[in-house]
């Protein structure tokens, strides 16, 4: 056994970046996890991916031969869902695509005058009016909750901007502050870790973002494992966040396990 593998008893893998680039995935991934399955290594996959719910997104990952089951599998629509369950929320205002929506089935869309505004990834959707209707809102009294605050993500055609921005916009002009549900939220860590039945020093959190996935995973009490294959950047490094680990791709860190 490797002095990595002694050192843990669970994965936590995220996957956009790591497992996948887009529409994608990323070489030497698919081989990575069916040797942590093959092998019994306990993992869960933990993503900041709001485009679908988690079904749809596990649905997706399995037909691109991507090895997961649906319990194995958290992301922060899911984790946003539950929180407004947890607040018994009756309505919200979504900045979401429409199939992460479905994740929120049983609380009703209010434009006017909702409990909660939620944001995650629109994409081109982003727009001023859908922006200002936000805004008005929060100053009504809605609860601003962000799905993640990343500011840019890649895919195989580049960076794009991502819902921190816009997130960062909302809380400016209504001076207010967002609940974040997503990574690095200690309660969403918390949720896998629970769900894993793990400790957190057992357990590696393996990620493309310094600050979401590795300072995440650290604050916990985990480790923090960086892979270079996603939104990494040489000048991440000189940012006071030093990974426990730093690895090429998954494959490289599957290969040295």
């Amino acid at each position: 056994m490797s002095a990595l593998l002694s050192s843990i008893d669970g994965l936590i893998i995220d996957i956009d970046g790591v497992v996948t680039r887009g529409n994608e995935v990323i070489p030497g991934a698919l081989e990575a996890l069916q040797t942590l399955r093959a092998r019994d290594i306990a993992h869960s996959f933990m993503t900041n991916s709001t485009i679908y719910c988690r079904y749809t997104l596990a649905e997706r990952m399995q037909q691109m031969g991507i090895p997961i089951d649906i319990d194995q599998l958290f992301n922060a629509t899911y984790v946003a869902a539950q929180y407004l369950r947890s607040q018994k929320a009756e309505t919200y205002y979504p900045l979401l695509m429409p199939d992460a929506q479905q994740e929120f089935a049983g609380i009703d869309v209010d434009e006017i005058n909702p409990q909660f505004v939620v944001v995650g990834d629109l994409g081109a959707g982003f727009s001023f009016p859908r922006l200002n209707t936000a805004f008005r809102a929060l100053l009504n009294g809605a609860q601003l909750v962000a799905l993640h605050k990343r500011r840019f993500w890649r895919t195989e055609e580049g960076l794009f901007m991502d819902a921190g921005p816009f997130v960062g916009a909302l809380e400016y002009a209504a001076d207010t502050g967002a609940v974040v549900v997503g990574k690095p939220s200690s309660a969403y860590f918390n949720l896998v870790l629970s769900h894993m039945q793990l400790p957190p020093h057992r357990v590696a959190v393996i990620g493309d973002d310094i600050e979401a996935d590795v300072r995440g995973a650290q604050r916990m009490g985990a480790q923090g494992w960086l892979v270079k294959t996603g939104k990494f950047r040489r000048e991440d490094l000189g940012r006071a966040i030093w990974p426990d680990q730093i690895f090429e791709s998954l494959a490289d860190l599957v290969e040295k396990l």
